[in-house]
């Protein structure tokens, strides 16, 4: 039986920073059935524009609100620059760039990028930061630095999100449950532990008697 749970989601989306710790327990409870995580980036924005004042407040209040619902920390004071151009297409390839070398390091390397552009105020656009932050996960630079940049995980980034467009998949965080090539939804949006454990056992467990 082939199963597994799909996380769509994108590193530089707050609401998927608020989700992580449940992200977490979800995996753990999922890989003691013997279930696996696997994660598709979503590409959340692809902004050329820099950001302004006007911008920077807009985007904070939508940190505040995770923060108020999750309890996840921010660096307030520090994140967001002005300046920053908010693409997140990097942050996603670097995703993609470590599931294809080192699957067991996509979610170490997402909880990296997501600390530093959340709580340390770090430009995570910037390729040098996110080769420094593979190799802080596990894999080294000089593995990990020419596919990051080359034509094929550009491309391979861009399918990713082909494939979250093209299942009309709108927000994240979502959390799908792949068996035999059938998706059941557990969740599109922020929803609670205490919500989406059951939901997770009683599709776990009817993977058991199948």
């Amino acid at each position: 039986m082939h199963a597994r749970l799909l996380y769509v989601m994108d590193p530089m989306c707050s609401w998927c920073w608020g989700f992580a710790p449940v992200l977490e327990s979800l995996a753990e409870q999922a890989a003691a059935a013997g279930v696996g995580l696997h994660l598709v980036a979503g590409g959340l924005r692809r902004d050329s524009v820099a950001i302004d004042a006007a911008a920077r407040v807009r985007y904070l209040g939508y940190w505040q609100a995770v923060n108020a619902s999750t309890g996840q920390l921010f660096n307030f004071n520090d994140g967001l620059p002005e300046g920053l151009v908010y693409d997140t297409e990097p942050a996603c390839r670097a995703l993609v760039t470590a599931r294809d070398l080192a699957p067991d390091l996509v979610w170490p390397l997402t909880r990296l990028i997501q600390q530093a552009f959340y709580t340390e105020g770090v430009d995570v656009t910037r390729a040098s930061v996110l080769v420094e932050l593979a190799e802080r996960a596990g894999i080294p630079r000089i593995v990990f630095a020419e596919p990051f940049d080359s034509q094929a995980m550009r491309e391979a980034t861009a399918a990713d999100v082909r494939w979250v467009q093209d299942l009309g998949i709108a927000g994240f965080p979502t959390l799908l449950a792949e068996r035999e090539g059938q998706l059941a939804l557990l969740t599109n949006g922020y929803q609670s532990l205490e919500v989406l454990q059951p939901l997770l056992a009683r599709w776990l467990e009817r993977g058991m008697h199948a």
